[in-house]
């Protein structure tokens, strides 16, 4: 007797390799689902596990970047910068938790958003949440973003 599954079935389909260059990564993508937009619905991966704490958009002299956008893209370059210290790079990244006091504010800024991570991160989307919250830690920032990379041994 056969058994059907239930509910969709798991596609797993590989990240494009470029020898050593990418990591050895893959995005879970249930077969039957629409392609995400801008995250992956999962990622599978192996290696040494980096992950950062809640970062935000302010620098080295903790003054926040003046905006959301400028926020969002100066808290991006922090986590490219935290990655770096660890020999890990933007396309390892496998996750994201963004926290946003405004998730109106978020939806009215999809473009210029994708443009500031295109510019930091490149077209790399790993698996992402987005949560909307009463306040941050800094009263002032508009975003915080959790990561978690995985670099391949």
């Amino acid at each position: 007797m056969s058994v059907t599954p239930k509910g969709p079935q798991l596609a797993v389909l590989p990240i494009a390799a470029e020898q050593e260059i990418r990591p050895k990564a893959q995005i879970l993508q249930p077969s039957g689902w629409p392609m995400p937009k801008g995250y992956a619905n999962g990622m599978a991966a192996e290696g040494r596990i980096v992950v950062t704490g809640g970062v935000i958009g302010w620098d080295a002299e903790e003054r926040l970047a003046d905006g959301f956008v400028a926020q969002v893209r100066q808290t991006l370059s922090n986590i490219a910068a935290i990655l770096a210290e660890a020999g890990a790079r933007p396309e390892h990244l496998v996750r994201l938790t963004w926290y946003v006091v405004d998730m109106d504010e978020y939806l009215a800024n999809l473009k210029e958003l994708g443009r500031a991570y295109r510019d930091v991160f490149g077209a790399h989307y790993p698996a992402m949440a987005l949560v909307q919250v009463v306040r941050l830690v800094e009263k002032a920032a508009r975003v915080e973003i959790e990561a978690t990379a995985v670099v391949p041994r």
